[in-house]
């Protein structure tokens, strides 16, 4: 379960380890706080339909009616994987005793208002295993009081380490590939091209909020014409392969996908 689905890495990852497991005769339910149009679009595209609850904005939220919506949604299952606080707090109120629950960070703690601190120790109580993917997702459940025992480093599926190079793409280009959020940071990356006297060619792929904005950035005079915005794509390995340069700007990401997927192909 998610609390947040959308064309990210850590829905990605887990729609990935989903499909693998379906091929080991082990099937996987998709419970959701929120979803927006393409994440739900790709979920279907691994195979799974998922159920929503509803409610933007609970990443970083203990809500009791999410927890309470999950409840008999989660009677039963032979294990719960949550992702990010808000889904894993709320999956630690809501499943049955010896159920044991798997709880994953893919990023820093980034709390939007006032750390909830006594919440992440009373969910961490109930979860049996942690992933942490970057030290200070680590950091910070350590320092809550989860006994390092639990604590496991977050490794996700990378795909596409053996792709060929789109043979229409230019080879002199730069790539970015992640959502168009300004966690991501893909504006810095706009800012940083604008400053060259002759900004190369960039494509982005990926979608987001900020990509309206990011349209309008890269409209203006001094990069106009050398920044292409080509939607999110289920494979992007064949995009990156051949590229002069993967750029990959983050605020607050612990290690992005995507820059292991560029190393990968050199």
């Amino acid at each position: 379960m998610v609390a947040k689905l959308e064309p990210g890495g850590a829905q990605l990852s887990l729609l990935r380890v989903s499909r693998a497991l379906r091929a080991r005769g082990i099937e996987t339910r998709l419970l959701c706080g929120s979803a927006d149009a393409p994440g739900i679009a790709i979920a279907r595209d691994h195979g799974l339909t998922p159920e929503v609850y509803g409610q933007r904005g609970l990443q970083w939220s203990a809500d009791q009616g999410f927890a309470d919506w999950l409840r008999p949604r989660l009677a039963g299952a032979d294990l719960v994987h949550a992702h990010i606080f808000g889904g894993w707090w709320a999956a630690a109120r809501a499943i049955e005793p010896g159920i044991p629950l798997v709880a994953s960070e893919h990023n820093p703690f980034t709390w939007p208002a006032e750390p909830q601190i006594e919440r992440l120790r009373e969910g961490l109580k109930r979860v049996d295993r942690f992933y942490a993917h970057g030290p200070n997702a680590m950091a910070t459940v350590l320092a809550a009081g989860l006994p390092a025992g639990r604590l496991l480093p977050g490794i996700s599926p990378v795909l596409g380490l053996d792709a060929r190079p789109r043979p229409w793409l230019p080879a002199s280009r730069l790539m970015y590939a992640g959502r168009l959020h300004e966690e991501k940071g893909p504006d810095v990356l706009l800012e940083a091209l604008a400053l060259l006297r002759e900004p190369p060619v960039c494509f982005m792929l990926g979608s987001g909020c900020s990509e309206l904005s990011l349209r309008r950035r890269a409209a203006q005079e001094d990069l106009r014409g050398r920044i292409h915005f080509c939607g999110w794509r289920r494979d992007p390995a064949p995009w990156i392969a051949g590229a002069s340069a993967l750029v990959v700007p983050s605020r607050n990401e612990g290690w992005s996908q995507t820059a292991v997927l560029g190393m990968g192909l050199g």
